[in-house]
C-alpha cells in the first residue's frame, strides 16, 4: 500500500508546472490548487452513486481525481436505488460508478451463494460482468458488508464478541434491529438466522430505517444488536462493537470502479489513475471519511477534495 500511495505522489510531482484545471463544483480537476496532468484528455461524462454518503463520497474522489489527469467529468449524486445506477452505468449514463462485488454477485447476476473469501469473490464477480460488457479495476481494501454491532458496555456484558456468540445468549438478550430490506435478501435475516440457529421471535426483531438503526442500537431500548454497514463512520462515533462473522455467512462487498469494457478500451490510462486511491480506501479510511459527512455534517464533495489533497493527488 505505502509503494502505491508513494508512486501516487510521485506522480502528482512529476506533473507539476502542467496545466491547471479549473472548473465547476462536481468535478473540477486541480480544486486544491496542485498540478494536473493530461493523459485523459478528451474523456467526458458523468461519475454515478448511489444514495448514500459513502458513494456521494466515492464519486467526487474519483470525479476530481479524473480531471486532475485530464477528463472533464462530475459527479451525478442524484439517481436512487442501486437498480437505476447500475442501468445508468449499463446505458451509457454515467461512465462509470464504485459498486460492491457483493450486490454484483447477488443483485445484477443472480446468485444466491457468495464466492468465500474477498479475492475470489472479486475474480468470479469480474469475470461475469464481463460477460456483460462491464469491467472491474482493482478493488480497494474497504468491504461495507453487513455486520451487528452493539453498545460496547453491553457486548462487555453479555461477553459476546462473534455472531456465534450471540445465537447462545438466552432469547430475551436476542433482539434485533434491522431494516426492511434485509429482512427479505438472501444475504440478509432468513439465511443469518439459519445459519447460526438464533433463537429470536419476530417479537425480538423491530424494523427500523437504517439511520434510525444507529442510534437505537446505541440507546439499546428497542434492541440489543442492530444491522450495520462496515464502513459506517457512525459504529466508532457511537462506541459500537461489530460482531465478528466467524462462520462467513455475508457475502464480501469490496468496493471497486466499474466502468463499461469499451470505455477502458478507450481510455485504459484510467486504470493507472484509479489504482493512485484504490490501495489507499481501507475499512478504517471509510470509516474515517463517512463519519465526516454523517457524523460532523460536512459537506461530501469537500471531504473528497481535501482528501486528496492530504494524499497530494490534486
Amino acid at each position: 500500500m505505502n509503494t502505491r500511495k508513494t508512486a501516487g505522489i510521485a506522480l502528482a510531482a512529476l506533473a507539476a508546472g502542467s496545466l491547471l484545471l479549473t472548473g465547476c463544483s462536481g468535478g473540477s480537476g486541480g480544486s486544491g490548487g496542485s498540478a494536473s496532468s493530461n493523459e485523459l484528455e478528451g474523456l467526458t461524462g458523468e461519475i454515478g452513486a448511489k444514495d448514500f454518503s459513502e458513494q456521494y463520497i466515492l464519486a467526487h474522489i474519483t470525479a476530481e481525481l479524473l480531471n486532475a489527469h485530464g477528463a472533464d467529468v462530475e459527479a451525478n449524486t442524484k439517481l436512487v436505488g442501486s437498480a437505476n445506477v447500475r442501468q445508468a452505468l449499463e446505458n451509457d449514463q454515467f461512465l462509470g460508478y464504485w459498486e460492491y462485488t457483493g450486490t454484483s454477485w447477488i443483485t445484477y447476476n443472480g446468485n444466491t451463494a457468495p464466492v468465500q473469501g474477498a479475492e475470489a469473490q472479486f475474480d468470479a464477480v469480474k469475470e461475469a460482468d464481463a460477460k456483460n460488457g462491464i469491467a472491474w479495476l482493482e478493488p480497494a481494501p474497504f468491504n461495507n458488508t453487513y455486520a451487528f454491532a452493539i453498545r460496547k458496555s453491553e457486548a462487555d456484558a453479555l461477553g459476546v464478541k462473534t455472531l456465534s456468540d450471540v445465537a447462545k445468549l438466552p432469547t430475551e438478550d436476542q433482539t434485533f434491529c434491522i431494516e426492511s430490506e434485509f429482512s427479505t435478501r438472501d444475504d440478509g435475516w432468513p439465511g443469518l438466522k439459519a445459519a447460526y440457529g438464533f433463537d429470536a421471535p419476530d417479537s425480538n426483531v423491530k424494523m427500523l430505517d437504517t439511520g434510525v438503526i444507529y442510534t437505537a442500537t446505541q440507546k439499546g431500548e428497542d434492541c440489543n444488536f442492530g444491522e450495520v454497514f462496515q464502513t459506517d463512520g457512525r459504529i466508532p462515533a457511537l462506541d459500537l462493537v461489530v460482531m465478528e462473522d466467524d462462520l462467513e455467512f455475508f457475502p464480501s462487498y469490496q468496493g471497486g470502479f466499474t466502468l463499461m469494457q469499451a470505455t477502458l478500451d478507450e481510455y485504459p490510462e484510467i486504470a493507472d489513475v484509479i489504482d493512485l486511491v484504490s490501495p489507499l480506501l481501507t475499512t478504517e479510511e471509510m470509516q474515517r471519511l463517512n463519519a465526516l459527512v454523517d457524523v460532523d455534517g460536512e459537506d461530501p464533495e469537500d471531504v473528497a477534495i481535501e482528501w486528496l489533497e492530504e494524499q497530494e493527488l490534486i
